[in-house]
């Protein structure tokens, strides 16, 4: 697991989290499909998520202006039964965005299909969709998926990775995270699958991603966790530097009462990073994935921005990619966000090691920099030397496949 921030070690002192095999499957109860609709040609394309029983739903989604339609309609059925939703449908290679009145009727009519065979208000079901931007679902071959979908439901790993499976566009592998706690005597368990692979530049990227957990709270105190874990988690991750019209984060819990516990915060995080990090591991062409620190901050904000700007930068990256020890990129990317670094007091770490001291002051040879740099896990610190805040943030490298792969992506 990666270095917890400050706020995670704290919760971690007084609940241990064990990381759980199955992503959703690790949650009781809950049950998944993943099959082949005829969105795609051949993979499957369809994912279906029931739950046991009403949950309450919080939500995080992209910033984007252009919002898809599955979006819009899932806020929608969130304002009416956010505290008792009760299933997730996820389609992939058709985002159903920047598709009208059209594509919102066809949004809603997943969720009226979906809950007619579930037996559930239309309002009680999420909608998502990933994929290409300007075309309509076939909602035919898409109603006749949900069928089958709804027959083969079933519990536990197997089921979560085929869910998992359906939802992925340019990804490479499916992304599954869980982990379970014991607290006031009980065991509890978070988990969740997610998609993510390219234009990937939060505040929420081109992904999408599911929790669900047994532990109860209320729709109020989810929602301020969930916030606050993807501040620290997916919106501190970069690819590419694009953002789409479709992003979400929806996490699912037992209907409770007032804010989350501690256990619940940490392992939600938790999930939330393993999550994110699988993101930018499996970034379209990447080769190599970086973990940028930012300490020494004069609070959260500055050193979120910073690290942020750094794992976002087109030069950073390709210098990644060529293995070049050009520290000279890391600081031009901290400083061009306006975000207070003193030239004067900082100074900047690779793979555990002084790279440069403060005042521009090299303790690493070229060599000595370049051989670290092979590695496909590149780790940098870059300590202001102004306050005790810190953050970190997760990108990788900017290669000529991640060009080929985006310049045919329709054709």
């Amino acid at each position: 697991m990666l270095a917890p921030t400050s706020a995670d070690a704290a919760a971690n002192d007084a609940v241990r989290l064990v990381r759980v095999r199955g992503g959703l499957g690790a949650v009781p109860g809950v049950r998944m499909a993943g099959v082949h609709a005829g969105i795609k040609k051949r993979k499957s394309d369809l994912a279906l998520i029931a739950l046991p029983g009403p949950h309450v739903c919080a939500e995080v989604i992209t910033t984007n202006e252009i919002k898809a339609a599955p979006l819009l309609a899932t806020s929608a059925n969130l304002a009416t039964d956010g505290d008792a939703i009760e299933a997730i449908v996820c389609n992939s290679g058709c985002a159903n965005a920047c598709t009208g009145e059209r594509g919102l009727r066809d949004a809603q009519t997943t969720a009226r299909h979906t809950a007619t065979l579930l037996g559930l208000r239309p309002t009680q079901v999420v909608v998502a969709s990933t994929g290409v931007i300007g075309v309509t679902l076939p909602m035919d071959r898409f109603a006749k998926g949900l069928d089958r979908a709804v027959k083969v439901l079933e519990v536990g790993p197997e089921a979560a990775n085929e869910a998992a499976e359906a939802i992925m566009t340019t990804d490479h592998v499916p992304k599954l995270a869980g982990y379970a706690w014991h607290e006031d005597g009980k065991r509890y368990a978070i988990g969740g699958i997610a998609k993510g692979s390219g234009m990937i530049s939060p505040t929420m990227a081109t992904m999408l991603a599911f929790l669900v957990t047994d532990a109860a709270v209320s729709r109020a105190g989810l929602s301020e966790a969930l916030r606050e874990a993807a501040d620290g988690t997916f919106n501190m991750i970069s690819v590419d530097g694009d953002m789409s019209t479709n992003d979400a984060v929806y996490c699912c819990a037992k209907p409770g009462s007032g804010a989350a516990t501690p256990g619940l915060r940490a392992a939600l995080t938790a999930v939330c990073r393993d999550l994110a990090v699988a993101m930018v591991r499996d970034g379209e062409g990447a080769t190599k994935i970086l973990t940028f620190h930012v300490t020494g901050a004069r609070d959260e904000a500055q050193a979120r921005r910073i690290a942020r700007a750094v794992v976002n930068s087109s030069l950073v990256k390709t210098a990644l990619y060529g293995e070049d020890p050009n520290w000279g990129r890391v600081i031009a990317a901290a400083g061009s966000v306006g975000a207070g670094v003193d030239p004067a007091t900082w100074s900047l770490s690779l793979g555990g090691q002084t790279w440069v001291e403060p005042d521009a002051v090299e303790a690493m040879s070229e060599a000595e920099a370049h051989d670290i740099l092979e590695d496909s896990s590149v780790e940098m610190r870059l300590d202001l030397g102004i306050g005790s805040a810190s953050a970190t943030a997760w990108g990788c490298d900017l290669t000529g496949d991640y060009v080929r792969i985006n310049a045919h992506y329709r054709t």
